[in-house]
């Protein structure tokens, strides 16, 4: 009777583990693949108030149950037992009861308790579509005391001020997290982590930490003689380019080579106005993501990035998008030096245009969540309030950043190095 007062006691403990750990998403899955219990098991764990009543009512009774059970009879045969050796009858009363509760603690504990609640933590979704059907048939057995039960948790919870169950929503750092236990554990690829990673930062990003800056873009000026222009178009390793009148303030659209060549190549006078065509224009500030979106409906595959008044940023286009996803893809003119070099002393030179979310991901530094920098070079100028000279330093999020090396006004380079307990305490 013991033994299977304690096997029940491990079947509710299995039960309210699997339940409460199982994953919605995942049981949205079983349930829409037609697995038998999934969406019982899914309402219980959409609704956990009745299913908790129903499990504690049931441990609540198993250990009164085994407790009278084990102290009635087993406790009183092992006495008689004892009795029957000639043991004094004032030991062997305590000492047969105190034998067979310390048997029943242990059995209830381990069999009860631990074992069942580990197998529950490694498959609760299984598990969890298994008993499912068992529990909701208890809990309208016992309606009458499982309502009563969670009406007065859910005054408790009000009286409290909080919520009965709060959204579990799954938050980014925990995906982040599970990530990051695939790729030890060997189930998803390094580079297939990075990219997650990479999606993930999209809806963080403002469209000016993936853009082409205005410094990088190739543009042609229709003020421009017919002649600059022909050079401009010949040497340009871009398919389309943006076209401006005067300034690169004046940005009035986008320019595809390739409608021009049919025209140059049978000598003919081309008028470039004619080939402009409309490219939406983006602010500065929206994200990475909506960006995107913009492109995607937009006829032409580059948007136009402007600031709050309304001068030329840079531009952003579809590859720019998979680049912060996957990385650069190098071209055959492509001589772009890498964002990141680990040299020998574990130090890491970094390009001052490196994005500062890869950046923290690289030397596993936990940024501000509000922040008004993109770069590496924003974090500096962010920390310095000037622009640096070559030999500058700041230390901050436990790390010395130097200025290396400058183009004109632009960081080009910077030195990053770990700082050392013993110059923190200094």
């Amino acid at each position: 009777m013991a033994a299977l007062l304690i096997a029940l006691n491990g079947v509710f403990a299995l039960s309210e583990l699997a339940l409460v750990s199982a994953r919605t998403a995942r049981l949205k899955t079983l349930a829409d693949s037609g697995r038998r219990g999934a969406r019982t098991a899914l309402a219980l764990a959409e609704n956990p108030g009745k299913f908790l009543s129903t499990v504690q009512i049931g441990i609540t009774l198993i250990g009164i149950l085994a407790g009278a059970f084990s102290g009635a009879a087993l406790g009183a045969d092992l006495s008689d037992i004892f009795r029957e050796t000639r043991l004094p009858p004032g030991l062997a009363e305590p000492l047969g009861y105190g034998i067979v509760i310390g048997i029943i603690t242990y059995l209830s504990v381990v069999v009860g308790e631990l074992v069942p609640k580990q197998l529950a933590l490694r498959n609760p979704e299984t598990i969890a579509c298994a008993v499912a059907p068992m529990m909701l048939w208890l809990s309208r057995l016992g309606a009458p005391v499982v309502y009563l039960l969670d009406l007065s948790s859910r005054v408790i919870f009000r009286l409290l001020g909080m919520h009965e169950s709060p959204a579990s929503a799954v938050t980014e750092e925990e995906i982040k997290t599970m990530v990051e236990e695939a790729t030890t554990a060997g189930v998803i690829e390094v580079d297939e982590r990075r990219m997650i990673s990479g999606v993930l930062r999209l809806g963080d990003r403002a469209v000016r930490a993936v853009m082409t800056p205005r410094t990088d873009v190739d543009w042609i000026d229709l003020a421009d003689d017919p002649e600059t222009i022909r050079e401009i178009l010949t040497v340009t390793t871009h398919s389309r380019l943006p076209v401006g009148e005067g300034s690169s303030d004046n940005i009035i659209g986008i320019l595809h080579l390739r409608e021009l060549l049919p025209a140059y190549m049978r000598g003919e006078s081309v008028e470039l106005r004619h080939y402009v065509r409309q490219a939406p224009v983006v602010p500065d500030r929206i994200d990475a993501l909506e960006a995107l979106n913009v492109l995607r409906e937009s006829d032409v595959p580059i948007a136009l990035v402007h600031d709050e008044y309304g001068h030329f940023e840079g531009l952003v286009t579809p590859a720019d998008i998979l680049d912060a996803i996957a990385g650069a893809f190098k071209s055959d003119e492509d001589t772009t030096e890498p964002e990141a070099v680990q040299r020998d002393d574990g130090s890491w030179l970094l390009a001052g245009w490196m994005p500062v979310d890869e950046m923290s991901d690289q030397l596993g530094i936990n940024l501000p969540r509000t922040r008004d920098y993109e770069t590496v070079a924003g974090l500096i100028i962010d920390k310095l309030h000037h622009l640096p000279a070559t030999g500058e330093y700041i230390d901050t999020l436990g790390w010395r950043f130097e200025v290396v090396d400058l183009d004109g006004r632009r960081i080009d380079k910077v030195l990053a190095s770990k700082i050392s307990d013993d110059e923190l305490d200094g």
